[in-house]
């Protein structure tokens, strides 16, 4: 069979690899550092700061930084020669537009010359990578938090939400938070959201929360110009902004209460395997604490069915938390291609880019 790649695109990393899931993904950042248009490195220290986000909230929003990302992950990171390209599954966030989704296999076909296509929801990939083809999957991505349901490995977008909140908006919140303590400090993004990764967590329930606005355990942590600040509250306000939106300045129900709203637009005959099997995906998910509070939340949740996470088999790779769509990829791609289910490239020849909602869906 020929070479066969997964990609799964983040707002923040990409994950790649050959479609090998014991082995799992490489990771690189989405970001990229901008370059002069004529490729000259005479003003390269003008840039040193200047980046580009080719995907913005989960969706690709820069095509040509994206196809100079992929030009990389094809040929140096997987070393595949150009004109020698093998067969490629992308993974699609909830709700990729149509056009998005056209013109990603249109790219694949005539600007890497892939011999075969296929795309798959994220929420149905993370499913397979914990061996379930029904459940809900809650992805909290560095730009959005997707809720979903899927019922035989088919996702039910009326029954699936979008929010545009996720990673970075606790990022945010966390500077906020420790410049009310160190009004001076100076912290780029990034440096705030490396803090946020190491520090934030989940109180283990709203009462505690509360207590801890008034007295909290606190980390020292020394910042790299020698500085000594304290983290207490704003490591756990980060993780409470899930379960009480307010503190974003958000109308909006708790994490757990929004999964049991979506579900309940579903036949109720559904509702026990959906909420069952639930899966939590993404970044912001892996928070320290935040699987226990999600699981004491959903005890008290408003549903006569209460969700119920499931468990990673002890064979996955480690980090299938963050990583779930990407290892899902890997196992249906050993599926797909030798079934020939996949997009050809004769496919695409002979119908064009809308040959994709056929075939991948």
């Amino acid at each position: 069979m020929e070479q066969v790649a997964v990609v799964d695109v983040g707002s923040k990393v990409l994950k790649f690899n050959h479609a090998l899931p014991e082995i799992g993904p490489m990771v690189i950042p989405t970001q990229m550092k901008q370059v002069p248009e004529d490729g000259s490195s005479a003003d390269a220290f003008l840039l040193e700061n200047k980046t580009v986000d080719p995907v913005i909230r989960g969706f690709i929003s820069d095509w040509d930084a994206m196809e100079d990302l992929l030009k990389h992950v094809f040929y140096t990171g997987l070393g595949w020669e150009m004109g020698n390209e093998g067969q490629v599954l992308f993974t699609d966030p909830l709700s990729t537009p149509k056009a998005i989704r056209e013109q990603l296999v249109q790219m694949m076909f005539e600007n890497f010359n892939m011999s075969g296509f296929y795309a798959s929801e994220q929420a149905v990939l993370s499913l397979y990578a914990v061996g379930r083809i029904s459940g809900c999957t809650v992805d909290i991505g560095h730009g959005k938090t997707d809720i979903a349901s899927v019922i035989e490995g088919a996702v039910q977008h009326i029954s699936s939400r979008r929010f545009e909140i996720g990673g970075m908006d606790l990022t945010i919140l966390f500077a906020q938070e420790l410049g009310k303590s160190y009004p001076l400090m100076n912290l780029s993004f990034s440096e705030c959201e490396k803090l946020k990764e190491r520090y934030a967590c989940c109180a283990e329930d709203a009462a505690s929360y509360d207590q801890f606005q008034q007295s909290c355990p606190e980390e020292q942590h020394t910042l790299p110009d020698g500085q000594v600040i304290k983290i207490g509250r704003a490591r756990y306000t980060v993780g409470e902004a899930l379960f009480q939106p307010s503190i974003l300045n958000l109308e909006a129900h708790g994490i757990v209460e929004q999964l049991v709203r979506c579900i309940s637009t579903v036949s109720s005959e559904n509702h026990r395997q959906l909420l069952e099997n639930t899966v939590l995906c993404g970044g912001s998910a892996s928070m320290t604490g935040f699987e226990d509070r999600f699981q004491k939340e959903a005890n008290i949740c408003s549903s006569a069915i209460r969700p119920c996470l499931v468990k990673p088999p002890e064979y996955m790779p480690d980090n299938l938390l963050k990583y779930s769509a990407w290892v899902g990829g890997a196992i249906l791609a050993k599926v797909v291609f030798p079934q020939n289910q996949h997009v050809t490239k004769a496919d695409y020849d002979e119908t064009g880019p809308s040959i994709v909602h056929r075939k991948c869906f």
